[in-house]
């Protein structure tokens, strides 16, 4: 058992710190298997996915697909706005995404087949029920083998602020892996989940909403390993483990690393006082949340990939379901909390992986787990709809600057070049994975390779 409060750390204590599990497998574990995978050869490409999930399912119609030509309560109730692509206009909302659209595709004809609330595009009966980040880590590994950064990765407002609310799991399951096992969970650094109980730490347990706070209580551990006095007969995974813990990637997940000027950049909280935003909604401490922690987000979510994640979630929690109901706000007032955020966050995202040189690198996906109905409800609001939803995908090596498919005339269904999740799946195990060398691979289950072979990948962006 380690004690934080001690005044010092023996070898037997880092023992217990290198047992810390990730997911459900101690670290050391994760990296012995690593190693044994890498033997096999290894079928991970140098790519991340960054998935941006809108939960509560995103309106097609007031984000990327404004039909101003349909009457009056199908038409998008924020208005539209040009983009630098000629004929082609999102919501006035997002006036930064507009000023990008040639750096990112969209598709107008994508269906999620269902009007539940859940995380379909990420855990649905497509992925056997198992989160899609958790199917590549089962091929690529739980660890990455040189940076020791965890593969699978769920980041939401807790990651970046320990008194968030925290997520509605029964409208949306993000860290389950079906019949992979625990071990390829997504690891969450805001000390939820399997990752609290885990680590067995006797201390305080409001020290371990911010894994900083570990990180801090071994800086003297760390001086006695680096004056070879704490290490003596460990392993080579073990030392690796403590590096893991202490070493480069702690740095990774702390975002006050950053220049200041990027900091400012990504920053959603100062975009609109929070406090002003009405407590007629029960939903409001969720939009508070938004707004506060989205950029925060983002950023954290590049800092990740730079060090070798490879399925990284983000989601700020239920915000997009804009009913005009007691919980929800209406169309318009709800884009403004929730739609404004995004497209600050998510532009700022952009022109940072591109001024870095990260474009073939990253690949962002954006969506949620529906979209919105074509008729705005009596309230000012819209409903939950099933046939169409929006998507946009940026980087990754994939064709970006076009429209995908089109929609009919409501925006209510695909009109031409359906895209379903299948798709979407294959489009980013293709992107993650070298996909042909997996289906020669002996071993790998076949749920897994039910979810590689499932669909052909969305073959505009090939």
């Amino acid at each position: 058992m380690l004690h934080l409060t001690d005044n010092s750390l023996s070898r037997r204590n880092f023992l217990s710190v290198g047992s810390l599990a990730l997911g459900g497998l101690a670290l050391p574990e994760f990296l012995r298997a690593q190693d044994a995978l890498q033997k096999l050869g290894g079928v991970a490409k140098d790519k991340t996915v960054v998935f941006l999930f809108m939960h509560g399912g995103p309106s097609q119609t007031e984000t990327f697909d404004p039909k101003m030509g349909a009457p009056s309560g199908i038409r998008s109730m924020t208005g539209e706005i040009p983009t630098r692509l000629p004929g082609i206009t999102f919501g006035s909302t997002f006036e930064k995404l507009a000023k990008l659209n040639d750096k990112f595709s969209i598709v107008r004809s994508f269906t999620t087949g269902s009007g539940a609330h859940d995380s379909k595009p990420i855990v649905s009966k497509y992925s056997k029920n198992a989160q899609i980040g958790g199917h590549y880590a089962r091929v690529a590994g739980s660890s990455h083998p040189e940076t020791g950064m965890p593969r699978n990765i769920w980041l939401h407002p807790q990651a970046v602020d320990p008194k968030a609310t925290d997520p509605i799991m029964k409208l949306g399951k993000f860290d389950v892996t079906g019949p992979l096992g625990p071990a390829f969970a997504p690891f969450q650094p805001s000390g939820k989940g399997d990752f609290r109980a885990d680590m067995k730490l006797s201390v305080d347990p409001s020290r371990l909403g911010d894994r900083r706070s570990l990180l801090g209580s071994l800086d003297q551990f760390r001086r006695e390993v680096e004056s070879g006095k704490a290490t003596s007969g460990l392993d080579k995974f073990q030392s690796q483990a403590f590096e893991t813990l202490t070493g480069g990637i702690g740095d990774a997940f702390d975002i006050t690393k950053e220049d200041s000027k990027i900091l400012a950049r990504y920053d959603t909280s100062s975009l609109m006082d929070v406090g002003k935003i009405s407590k007629r909604w029960n939903n409001r401490p969720r939009y508070q949340n938004h707004v506060n922690n989205l950029g925060k987000l983002m950023l954290m979510a590049r800092r990740l990939a730079e060090r070798g994640a490879g399925f990284i979630t983000v989601t700020t929690d239920f915000v997009w379901d804009m009913h005009a109901d007691v919980n929800n706000a209406t169309m318009t007032e709800g884009m403004g909390y929730v739609g404004t955020p995004f497209d600050h966050a998510v532009s700022a995202f952009i022109e940072d992986v591109e001024a870095r040189g990260l474009r073939d690198k990253i690949l962002l996906v954006c969506c949620g787990e529906m979209g919105r109905t074509p008729q705005v409800n009596n309230k000012g609001g819209r409903n939950h709809w099933a046939g169409s939803a929006p998507l946009l995908l940026y980087g990754g090596g994939l064709k970006m600057g076009q429209v995908v498919g089109s929609s009919t005339k409501d925006g209510g269904e695909p009109a031409s070049d359906r895209v379903t999740i299948p798709n979407l799946y294959a489009t980013i195990m293709d992107t993650l994975l070298d996909t042909g060398a997996v289906r020669a691979m002996a071993g790998i289950p076949n749920e897994v390779n039910d979810v590689i072979n499932g669909a052909s990948p969305i073959r505009q962006l090939m």
